[in-house]
């Protein structure tokens, strides 16, 4: 169990910068029988997060956002190795992040969880684009595809990749997750950009990937997409009209 005070000192380490008392926190409640997993979720998880809102609201400097992050991912690094190892699935998953640091953290930590339950997992961070993304996919060909962290400015990229893989339609049984971000934010918007599956965090990514298609609801998000497809039809064919109609009286 976690002790009571134990994320409070963990967060004023980290917002002071002092790498040593953060190492020191986590072994103490490592060597107090809390596994590797938990230390990844019940500590290292809502304090990234803490972070990330404390820096948005303007309550930490920029400098303390970046150190901070920083040596949450130095600490994610070392217990990597201390999670347990669950026999391989026989599944693969492909994960791939925001390009902000607090994301690729929280890619990072969801990649280890999903290899620690037996997951044969890549984990290609933030810096690559749809296309890279397009092809590895293609290469590697994994059950699941899951985008981890994606702002709002990034959600139309998202919806771009996505309706890419489902008009090629190569990758059929493979499903899309999204997990963090805006999604997290704006209630259905996973369904409406065309994801299968939404998970808020690491934990429930595994655990809801591990679950087979039939026990899972559904996404409601046919009608809508629709709509807007039939929205955007009428669109172009009123622009084409117009520009038609302007050649003639030109």
């Amino acid at each position: 169990m976690i002790k009571e005070n134990t994320l409070e000192r963990y967060l004023t380490a980290l917002l002071d910068g002092n790498r040593t008392a953060c190492r020191a926190v986590i072994e103490e409640t490592l060597q107090s029988g809390v596994p590797a997993n938990q230390v990844y979720m019940d500590i290292i998880w809502p304090i990234m997060l803490e972070i990330e809102r404390l820096f948005k609201e303007d309550r930490i400097t920029s400098a303390q956002e970046s150190f901070a992050s920083r040596i949450n991912r130095t600490i994610v690094d070392q217990l990597q190795n201390k999670l347990p190892r669950r026999t391989n699935r026989q599944q693969r998953i492909v994960i791939c992040s925001a390009p902000d640091e607090n994301a690729e953290l929280g890619g990072q930590m969801t990649a280890d969880l999903f290899e620690s339950d037996g997951w044969d997992t890549r984990f290609l961070g933030g810096s690559v684009n749809n296309d890279d993304i397009l092809e590895y996919v293609h290469s590697f060909r994994p059950d699941v595809l899951l985008l981890y962290g994606i702002a709002a400015q990034y959600a139309p990229q998202i919806r771009q990749l996505i309706d890419s893989i489902r008009d090629v339609n190569a990758f059929p049984n493979m499903r899309i997750m999204l997990s963090g971000g805006v999604f997290e934010r704006a209630e259905g918007l996973w369904e409406e950009i065309g994801a299968d599956l939404y998970a808020p965090t690491g934990a429930e990514a595994v655990q809801m990937a591990g679950t087979g298609k039939e026990e899972l609801p559904k996404p409601k998000r046919t009608i809508k997409r629709r709509k807007r497809a039939e929205i955007e039809r009428q669109r172009a064919e009123s622009y084409q009209q117009t520009q038609e109609e302007m050649a003639v009286t030109g």
